[in-house]
């Protein structure tokens, strides 16, 4: 999994921060650096590849919160099922920061950001089929795939908190082409070598960490309007300031977006109670 690049900066900011990471070890290292040069961050443990990790987590978590981002971005290089037999990609993007939110609702004060993608421009989606189990499994695939059912899963977030005339506003952000470790997930030789071709060009043209917070930044500090897509202003969507950006019809589909909800809400057992 990618290490989250948002953490850093809203540290900066004066944010107190809570890292919910699968590594905790790694976590307080990164907190102890951040406190270090900027505000306070604690460490919870979760794995959003896991519902029982999911639901352990706000017993962990004292009070209420502003915010909440969910950023999770994961690949593999082959496919393979989460413990609750999820399709990983999916499992990890999608179905774990869903039920996350359902469960922390009543606790979000303000304000909810899913990190969705550009890459759902060419993702397909099979709603028969979301964990591929039938039909051809990718790499890049999956993962478009998992960021256009986040995309959806944003859509019909906000349109049920407008609904209710509840005060939490959400937004989609899409960060551009970071140079993270995102695509560090292979030893093989072929892929180390597509990873190292990867890392260079991105190193060049893609934007660093702290820019790659800029898209959620914006959504914190700027009236965006709810249920906006907040990308970056460059050619292809890779880098440059933050703007408001389109997402695809498919994308941009209530009636789609409230089966991709059902379906979620049928796989985790949680729902959004507004």
């Amino acid at each position: 999994m990618e290490w989250a690049w948002e953490p850093r900066a809203l540290t900066k900011a004066g944010a107190h921060v809570i890292l919910a990471v699968r590594n905790t070890d790694l976590g307080k290292q990164r907190a102890a650096e951040m406190s270090a040069m900027d505000g306070p961050t604690s460490v919870i443990k979760l794995d959003l590849a896991d519902l029982s990790s999911v639901r352990a987590f706000p017993a962990q978590l004292d009070g209420d919160i502003d915010i909440l981002v969910n950023n999770a971005g994961t690949l593999t290089d082959h496919r393979k099922e989460t413990v609750d037999g999820f399709e990983m990609t999916l499992g990890t993007n999608l179905l774990g920061p869903f039920a996350l939110t359902n469960l922390l609702l009543p606790r979000v004060r303000s304000q909810i950001i899913n990190v969705g993608s550009d890459a759902h421009k060419s993702a397909t989606l099979r709603l028969d089929d979301m964990h591929l189990r039938h039909n051809k499994w990718t790499r890049l695939g999956s993962y478009a795939r998992s960021k256009l059912a986040v995309m959806l899963w944003g859509l019909e977030l906000d349109r049920r908190l407008r609904a209710a005339g509840s005060p939490i506003v959400t937004q989609l952000t899409h960060p551009g082409w970071v140079a993270s470790n995102l695509s560090n997930i292979s030893d093989a030789p072929l892929m180390s070598l597509v990873q190292r071709g990867a890392t260079a060009v991105a190193d060049r043209f893609a934007n660093d960490i702290d820019e790659g917070a800029a898209t959620t930044l914006y959504c914190i500090s700027e009236p965006v309007p709810p249920g906006s897509f907040v990308g970056v202003s460059g050619r292809f969507g890779l880098s440059g300031e933050p703007a408001l950006i389109g997402r695809t019809p498919l994308a941009s589909d209530y009636d789609v977006a409230a089966r991709l909800a059902a379906f979620a809400e049928e796989e985790t057992g949680t729902r959004l109670e507004v």
